[in-house]
């Protein structure tokens, strides 16, 4: 049973005890896999300005002739995907299409899951491209699914680990408008 729901999306993500707090408004597409399980595929609104912040790694590879109050002009090649998977028992949420950066996290309730990320550079002294990738841990605090007949709100806290390193406190949101 493949049901398909176009719907507006609210989808945040912030931090307990770090400065990281990120929300992201857009249209969906509701897929109903069976009684419990829903894919939801939402494109990304694309980035049109990027503000270079002093002293943050890596931003200065992108902006290296600009002074830190100048905005960076960029479009992505490909829209950002964001796909999640749904149950009241685990999520996975995939980012794939920019080209340059990807990642996949797991989360179970009470559960140590997988967050990776993968990285595409361009290999030194040659022009070939290196995908790297970073995997880290996460604990699944708390894993809650809404629904009635489609799912109306998903809410997943979650610490993130690098061994034994704690990166801190995190919680997702996302809002099903019908």
């Amino acid at each position: 049973m493949l049901a398909q729901h176009r719907t507006s999306v609210s989808l945040s993500l912030a931090s307990f005890d770090l400065p990281v707090w990120s929300i992201v408004e857009t249209e969906a597409t509701l897929y109903q896999k069976d009684q419990e399980r829903f894919h939801l595929l939402l494109t990304e609104p694309l980035v049109q300005d990027a503000v270079v912040l002093p002293g943050l790694a890596g931003v200065t590879s992108v902006a290296s002739s600009l002074d830190a109050a100048s905005p960076v002009e960029f479009t992505p090649a490909t829209p950002r995907l964001l796909w999640l998977e749904l149950s009241p028992y685990r999520v996975t949420m995939t980012m794939q299409g920019n080209g340059s950066f990807s990642y996949r996290h797991f989360w179970e309730q009470g559960v140590y899951g997988v967050s990776r990320y993968w990285l595409q550079t361009i290999a030194p002294l040659s022009d070939t491209l290196s995908h790297n990738q970073v995997r880290l841990r996460n604990f699944t605090r708390s894993l809650f699914l809404k629904r009635d007949a489609l799912p109306q709100h998903l809410r997943v806290e979650y610490e993130l680990w690098a061994n034994q390193l704690h990166l801190g406190h995190y919680v997702m949101n996302v809002e099903l408008h019908s």
